[in-house]
């Protein structure tokens, strides 16, 4: 099975066995700019070749922004600069009819439940990777909500309060806001500063905490998931956010359970796994 990734800066792919295990890995830019999605599709292909693709082999191909599965359609994506682009049409020319598209997010929520962080749990998985932007994916005893590719863009509620108001959550908590605010290049380097006694980073990462606090507890309390999985940059400074976050949630829901709060596991390669997984569920 091969699963591919296209991220805004770098198309990722992995070929897996059937058990889940990563036999071969291989990255390549992604083109740019590319309005039609022809040269990331010729790119998808290149990396598929890379991991010995043959005539038949299931993949799965994560992409970003809002994505309707049943059409294989990037209806919106804008790290990709793309709107209304068939893309499953473009890799059936270079993959053959059997190539699988799918949202980055939901896939990568397949593979922590399947393999990683939310492995064994069941129930309701909610998976949350905090980067660039933020969205969510939620899934029900193993099986995405999907809802036409709209479902889990809890970085697009708009704050009602505080000095934030009227700004989008992925605006002010995503880790490159984060970073941005602090005025360090990345989510890491506020982590480092905190550790280091930096006042101003504290300020920054606590306000973070609280906005990202108040867009999960909305998820919690609609979906009430077994097992909450934080990934991204963000999650990468582990219980710098965890602990706070948890203490934040557990406030903002009196009375009602608060999930069991894990960084994820599998870094950047979860939806390319989790693209080779549901390539692999529906060969």
């Amino acid at each position: 099975m091969i699963g591919i990734d296209v991220g805004g800066t770098t198309v990722k792919g992995l070929a897996l066995d059937a058990g889940g295990t990563v036999l071969a890995e291989h990255r390549a830019p992604t083109p740019a700019p590319d309005p039609d999605g022809r040269r990331v599709a010729a790119a998808v292909g290149e990396v598929a070749r890379a991991l010995r693709h043959r005539p038949g082999d299931p993949v799965g191909v994560a992409l970003p922004g809002i994505v309707d599965e049943t059409t294989s359609t990037a209806v919106l994506s804008a790290n990709l600069g793309w709107a209304d682009v068939a893309f499953g049409d473009l890799l059936g020319d270079l993959l053959g009819s059997g190539a699988l598209v799918c949202h980055d997010v939901r896939a990568g929520a397949v593979a922590e439940a399947r393999t990683g962080a939310a492995r064994g749990a069941g129930g309701v998985v909610a998976f949350v990777p905090v980067g660039t932007g933020i969205s969510a994916a939620v899934l029900l005893d193993g099986v995405p909500l999907v809802a036409g590719g709209f479902a889990g863009e809890i970085g697009q509620l708009v704050l009602a309060d505080g000095p934030f108001r009227g700004r989008r959550t992925e605006d002010v908590a995503s880790a490159a806001a984060t970073a941005r605010r602090a005025g360090l290049p990345g989510a890491v380097d506020v982590a480092r500063a905190i550790r280091a006694g930096d006042a101003a980073a504290q300020r920054v990462w606590s306000q973070t905490v609280d906005v990202l606090g108040q867009s999960l507890a909305g998820l919690v309390a609609v979906v009430a998931p077994d097992v909450l999985v934080v990934g991204g940059g963000l999650a990468l400074a582990g219980d710098l956010l965890l602990d706070p976050l948890r203490t934040r949630l557990t406030d903002l829901l009196p009375g009602l359970r608060v999930p069991r709060l894990v960084p994820a596991a599998h870094g950047d390669t979860a939806a390319a796994r989790g693209a080779a997984l549901l390539a692999g569920d529906a060969s």
